[in-house]
């Protein structure tokens, strides 16, 4: 979520309540009783759920003093509630530079470039805002998620390091570790971090998934299969791991036609109504047919 003045917040949305509550200290900003008066207008629009109106007057209170700070950040956030994320990183920017101090401002441009998936950009105003804030665990977190997403893994272990040193520690900072290990070929440590994750949250799909993944490309059958069945237990609409289950238990047992049909059924059942399984579903189910005959044949 876009974060308006006073407020630090990680949501998905934009809430109208962050109007109600920059309206009550907006105008530390303001210079004008113009734009004060226009400022307000905005609130109340935004408030009333007129979002063309609220944007109208914010646009005027920024006209009326154009280093009203408060008005930038409500302009800017509702620009980013309709999508028009070039226009709320002008706003945030500008935010920014009328106070250079201003957490808020920073996190704002960081979460729009997270959007757009300018992940340098992101990862610029995370850390522009650290600086000014080290020991918020909230920034760090955010920070950690944007190198995860770019796949920067020596840095996501720092920072997932550092955010257990803040005692800001829980199944996604372990998870986070596991993974940027995994991806420095790190395996040992990978597992150990992943098995940490899954300590602090037992129904814990993508840990789970990720340590059966370490163990089928180790061709270590059976572990692999244990933990794609937790993964599975944790999330039952997981079709991948679904797959890789099914995959696993035939590579042990291939004579175990019974078995095999029914947890390749089983995929198929999870995964055929999901567009982007449906390739892997079709080749289930032929396989299916070729497994159905091998125990015909062999009289099972």
């Amino acid at each position: 979520m876009i974060n308006r003045l006073g407020s630090f917040r990680f949501l998905l949305v934009v809430t109208l309540a962050l109007c109600i509550l920059a309206a009550s200290i907006g105008n530390l900003y303001a210079v004008s009783d113009k734009a004060k008066e226009f400022f307000n207008q905005g609130v109340t629009a935004s408030k009333s759920g007129k979002t063309d109106d609220a944007i109208a007057a914010y646009k005027q209170a920024i006209a009326a003093d154009a280093s009203y700070f408060d008005a930038y950040m409500n302009l800017g956030a509702l620009h980013f509630q309709k999508g028009q994320y070039d226009d709320a990183l002008r706003m945030f920017r500008t935010a920014s530079e009328k106070d250079p101090k201003s957490v808020d401002a920073l996190v704002n441009i960081a979460q729009v470039e997270y959007k757009k998936r300018a992940y340098i950009e992101s990862e610029a105003a995370y850390k522009s805002a650290i600086a000014l804030d080290p020991s918020n665990a909230k920034l760090n977190r955010a920070l950690a998620n944007v190198y995860f997403s770019r796949g920067g893994w020596s840095e996501l272990a720092q920072t997932a390091e550092k955010l257990h040193q803040m005692n800001s520690v829980d199944d996604t900072t372990w998870y986070w570790l596991g993974k940027a290990n995994e991806k420095q070929d790190k395996t040992p440590d990978a597992i150990a971090a992943y098995e940490k994750s899954i300590s602090l949250k037992p129904k814990n799909y993508r840990a789970n998934f990720a340590i059966g993944q370490i163990y089928l490309q180790q061709e270590k059958f059976e572990p692999a299969a244990r933990y794609f069945k937790a993964a599975l237990a944790a999330d039952p609409k997981g079709y991948r791991a679904a797959y890789n289950y099914a995959v696993a238990m035939e590579t042990m047992k291939q004579d175990a036609y019974a078995q095999n049909i029914t947890n390749w059924q089983e995929f198929v059942r999870i995964a055929r109504s999901i567009p982007q399984a449906k390739n892997d579903v079709a080749i289930a189910q032929s396989h299916i047919k070729d497994l159905q005959d091998a125990k015909t044949k062999g009289g099972q």
